[in-house]
């Protein structure tokens, strides 16, 4: 044996050592797949029938598939709860500030890479430096900083314009392609890789190899599309012996755009553009359960437990103190931070987890709450999206969402006890201070004041 060899395994053999005498697990890798608009009824495994979604549908075989999984109603505040840990009434939405902290730069002082490819939708759909990814955790991005309402995309590499689009058929693929070209640029360091799609939102198309494939239209199309692309993730993952190391999470930000069907279907041609909310009640933009609660599946080789259904109330906002025991940072201490620790639910030392409530919010008005089986909707709501065609009564409802997963029995008038408690627990909330911002873009500029035109003699 010469002298290098020794030195070579004396090393090898000293870092076991000292990891076996620490107990020091290695720093897992978190990959978020993040798509847009997606219903709760859009993948095989949660009961669609007129398209194929094998990969995706096979992280809930090797994995956990969540059933009671959360995330906002709409885009912006969805995006800045998953971000944050926090209800957007306090993390922004949209309009969510600099001063709010990420995962990302919690995950990024801890040693982590970070990467964020795709739509990022939190800074007013605007290149303000101090808001986009660069600056908020992110060591690279590429992606759009809006929406594709338009059917235009203007892409930043992390701060710097990097083109535009009108082929939204190529979105999918190319978003992909970055993602997957992150992974093995980072695959010997820990990384978070965060893949937000604009796909199916707005303005969808699909590539031609999958144009037609389906028996559900263009949205079947393009959602057969987004689990081949997701495939090709978890290829590469594998492909890259990262695969035991890796915490694969897949979801969506809010339920479909079932409820624009009326406007999204001359956009497309007459086809199909809109997805399914299946047994839920209502879709993108409501609080009823189909604007918010959405597919969850969860794969970690050897520490998530393979083919297991939970029911469990699980949310976006719970990845952040999820990832700091997993990634070994500290939660932010000198904010209130609305997620909980859910790593004894996803590793499956738990069936109840750590969350037994959870609050519905509509343009930073509290529309109702969540506690364990029971949803109280409160009255005399005022804030509303204008596309959202099923408003309820606007007086007390109370649903077992349990057993009533379509919210259609109100039996709020034979539970008073249970109104008056989730009334009470709903009061207890901390509101903040300031009002929830829900604009979307930026407030235009006044322009100068027009002068009075002098009146001919």
């Amino acid at each position: 044996m010469t002298i290098t060899t020794r030195l070579l395994f004396g090393t090898i053999l000293l870092l076991a050592i000292t990891t076996a005498n620490t107990g020091a697990a290695p720093m897992p890798n978190i990959v978020i797949v993040f798509t847009d608009d997606q219903g709760y009824g859009d993948l095989g495994c949660y009961g669609a029938k007129t398209f194929r979604t094998p990969r995706i549908d096979k992280l809930a075989e090797e994995g956990t598939k969540f059933t009671s999984f959360y995330a906002q109603i709409v885009c912006g505040p969805s995006r800045s709860a998953l971000l944050t840990g926090r209800y957007p009434v306090r993390s922004g939405g949209w309009s969510m500030p600099a001063s709010e902290i990420t995962l990302a730069e919690l995950m990024q002082k801890a040693g982590y890479k970070t990467g964020c490819i795709g739509k990022w939708d939190v800074s007013n759909r605007a290149a303000i430096k101090e808001r986009m990814p660069n600056a908020k955790g992110f060591d690279y991005y590429w992606g759009t900083l809006g929406a594709n309402d338009g059917g235009k995309v203007v892409f930043h590499e992390n701060n710097e314009r990097a083109g535009e689009s009108r082929d939204m058929a190529s979105l999918t693929r190319l978003y992909t392609d970055k993602a997957i070209g992150f992974l093995k640029q980072n695959k010997d360091k820990p990384f978070l890789l965060y893949v937000a799609h604009t796909m199916v939102h707005s303005i969808i198309d699909a590539s031609p190899k999958f144009r037609g494939r389906s028996k559900g239209g263009l949205y079947g199309d393009t959602m057969e599309e987004l689990d081949y692309e997701t495939g090709r993730i978890l290829d590469a993952i594998d492909d890259l012996g990262l695969r035991d190391n890796t915490l694969f999470i897949f979801t969506t930000d809010n339920g479909p755009w079932s409820n624009m069907a009326d406007i999204l279907r001359p956009r497309h041609k007459g086809e199909i553009a809109w997805g399914s909310s299946g047994a839920l009640r209502e879709a993108k933009g409501s609080t009823y359960e189909g604007g918010l609660r959405v597919p969850c599946l969860v794969r970690w080789p050897g520490k998530v437990p393979a083919g297991r259904v939970s029911d469990a109330i699980f949310a976006t906002i719970d990845f952040l103190p999820t990832f700091a025991t997993l990634a070994g940072f500290t939660v932010p201490k000198d904010r209130i931070i609305d997620g909980v620790d859910q790593t004894n639910l996803l590793l499956g030392k738990s069936e109840t987890g750590a969350r037994n409530n959870y609050f519905y919010f509509c343009q930073g008005e509290m529309h109702g709450v969540r506690k364990g089986p029971w949803k109280l909707i409160l009255p005399n709501r005022t804030k509303f999206y204008g596309y959202v065609d099923d408003c309820g009564s606007n007086e007390v409802e109370l649903y077992h969402v349990t057993t009533d997963i379509g919210e259609k029995q109100n039996v709020a008038k034979t539970n008073p006890a249970v109104v008056k408690e989730l009334t009470a627990l709903a009061k207890s909330f901390q509101m903040p201070e300031k009002t929830f911002e829900h604009r979307i873009g930026l407030q235009r500029p006044k322009g100068p004041a027009k002068k009075k035109a002098i009146p001919k003699k």
